[in-house]
C-alpha cells in the first residue's frame, strides 16, 4: 500500500499548536522556546543563526532603525526575517539595550520558524490549519484492521473519517489504537 507524504512545510503547517499560543494585549503568538521545541521535534536537524552585521553586531542600524536579520534552516532550506527592533507596544526603539534586541532576535526567530509552516497560521491570523484527508489506502487498511475487532468499529471509523474526526494528523495514533483492540482481542481467547 502506497502512503502518500506531506512535505516538510505542509506537515509543519498542519500542525495544531494552539495549546502554545498567548495572547499579549491585541496579538496571538507563539513563544521562540515553543516553536522551536516544536521545530526540532519534527524535525531533529534544524537549525538557525542570527546574521551579524560587518561589526560582529547581532544587529543593523539604518536610516529606518535598528534591524535583526534571524536565519532557520529546515530539510536543507534556509529562510530568513529581518525584523525591527520594537517595544513590547510593537515601536521602533531609538536606542535599543541588549534585552531589546535579544527580544527581537527572540520574535524573529519564532517568525523564521513559521515561514517553515509551523504556527504559520497564527500570522495569518487564523484559528486552526486544516487537517488533511487520509488517502484512500489509509482508509482501507484502517476498516479492514477494524472489522478484525468488529463490524460496529469498523461503522464507527467511517464516520469519524467522513466528519474529519480522522485525518492526517491523527491516523498513525488510530491505527495503533485498533492494533491494540485486536491484541487485547487475541489475549481474551
Amino acid at each position: 500500500m502506497s502512503k502518500t507524504t506531506q512535505s516538510t512545510f505542509m506537515k509543519l503547517y498542519k500542525t495544531d499548536v494552539s495549546k502554545y499560543q498567548k495572547k499579549k494585549g491585541n496579538f496571538t503568538y507563539l513563544s521562540w522556546a515553543d516553536a522551536w521545541a516544536l521545530l526540532k521535534k519534527e524535525c531533529p536537524d534544524a537549525r538557525y543563526g542570527v546574521t551579524k552585521a560587518e561589526d560582529g553586531s547581532p544587529f543593523f542600524v539604518t536610516d529606518c532603525g535598528y534591524f535583526v536579520d534571524v536565519w532557520v534552516e529546515v530539510d536543507g532550506i534556509s529562510l530568513s526575517q529581518i525584523h525591527p527592533i520594537l517595544d513590547n507596544r510593537n515601536q521602533p526603539i531609538n536606542e535599543p539595550n541588549a534585552f531589546n534586541i535579544n527580544t527581537s532576535i527572540q520574535r524573529a526567530l519564532a517568525k523564521t520558524i513559521a515561514l517553515h509552516g509551523l504556527g504559520l497560521y497564527i500570522f495569518a491570523g487564523e484559528d486552526l490549519p486544516e487537517p488533511d484527508a487520509i488517502t484512500p489506502d489509509e482508509e482501507t487498511k484502517m476498516y479492514r484492521l477494524a472489522e478484525s475487532v468488529s463490524k460496529e468499529l469498523a461503522d464507527d471509523l467511517k464516520v469519524k473519517v467522513s466528519k474529519m474526526e480522522i485525518n492526517a494528523n491523527n491516523y498513525e495514533a488510530c491505527i495503533e489504537k485498533v492494533e491494540q483492540m485486536i491484541k487485547n482481542k487475541k489475549g481474551d481467547k
